[in-house]
This record gives C-alpha cells, structure tokens and sequence, in this order.
C-alpha cells in the first residue's frame, strides 16, 4: 500500500490495466451481484432532489420500482444501496442497443441534473473501504469485468489513470495530479 494524503493506495492500481469493455460485457456491473449499487446518505438525498429529472430517463419497470420501493434499500450489512428490478437490474439501467448503461448518468449528459451517478459506479473498479483515519483504494476483481482487463492490457492503461475522472471527483485534481508523480517515482523505483 502507498500512503498518499489520507489514501493507501493498492499497487493493483498502478499494475493492473483496464478499461470498460461495454460491447463485451453489456453493462453487466447494472445487474449482476445480490444488491444495487453502494450509496452515501448525501447520494441518497441528491437523487431523491432530482428525481423528477432523472425519471424519464429510466425504464418504465424501474419507474414503477422507484414509486413503489424508492430509491434506496438496504444491503444484509445495513449499507445503503440503490434499489433493483425484480429481474435483478438497477431500478436506474436502462437497455439502449442491448446495452445495459446508467439513466442518472443519460439525465446528466442532457443536463438535467447535476449528479452523474454513484460514485461506487463511477470508480469502479476501486473500492474504497476506511482503515482508521484513511480511505483505502483497492482493486476488485470480479469475472464480469475480464474483457475490461484484457482490453486495458492491450492500451497498457492502469486502473487509476482510467478512473481519473471519477478519482478527481472523489478528492481533487490536485490529488490526482500527485497521484500521477507518486506513479512516475514508483515505476522509476520498480524498474531500477
């Protein structure tokens, strides 16, 4: 792990490459797995604010999901979760083209809301769990997610530079910008 601010970082994310595949896996990160998409109470009340703008951009099943259920349920460990079609979709996916994507995420390329989705999603692959004082990033590594890896091996580009946008959404671009020093003396130290 590399400390870095109030981060430990996981080398996994300097060493390994990836890059979402979409064509190959159609979204399966919307629907597979027993729960939604992980949630902070503040997402919870940023979405349940701009929901009105958010609704026509879902389905018509999760429309009827979200009147029923809500937005947000809780997982067997009480953490906040966004709530799921009965068929196991994100109340929020949508299918375009046999494509499984994100209706929050089409509401804010249209400029309908401010919010582009959960920042679970947005930094996936990394997971970010509290070690005392620190958020530690690590990699996940789940089978669905096997192409994403093939194709980042392909354009050599590793986990955190493809997650720069929604990194610098989590802690800053001065951070980030740190973060790519950080990774530059790292590969110098590893290759000497």
């Amino acid at each position: 792990m590399i400390i870095h601010r109030n981060t430990l970082i996981s080398e996994d994310l300097f060493e390994r490459y990836f890059i979402c595949d979409l064509h190959q896996c159609k979204g399966a990160c919307c629907v597979e797995g027993d729960f939604g998409a992980p949630l902070q109470q503040e997402e919870v009340d940023l979405i349940k604010d701009d929901l009105r703008n958010i609704m026509p951009f879902l389905s018509e099943e999760g429309k009827a999901v979200i009147t029923t259920n809500g937005v947000v349920e809780t997982d067997k460990e009480g953490d906040l979760v966004t709530t799921c079609r009965t068929t196991g979709e994100c109340s929020f996916a949508i299918y375009e083209n046999g494509l499984l994507s994100c209706g929050m995420e089409k509401a804010y390329q249209a400029g309908n809301t401010n919010f582009i989705k959960p920042l679970s999603c947005h930094l996936y692959p990394i997971r970010i769990n509290k070690v005392g004082i620190y958020d530690a990033l690590n990699f996940h590594k789940w089978d669905i997610c096997n192409c994403a890896l093939k194709l980042g091996n392909q354009n050599k580009i590793p986990v955190f530079r493809f997650l720069k946008n929604a990194l610098i959404r989590k802690y800053g671009e001065d951070w980030f910008m740190e973060l790519e020093q950080i990774y530059e003396a790292y590969l110098l130290e590893k290759n000497a």
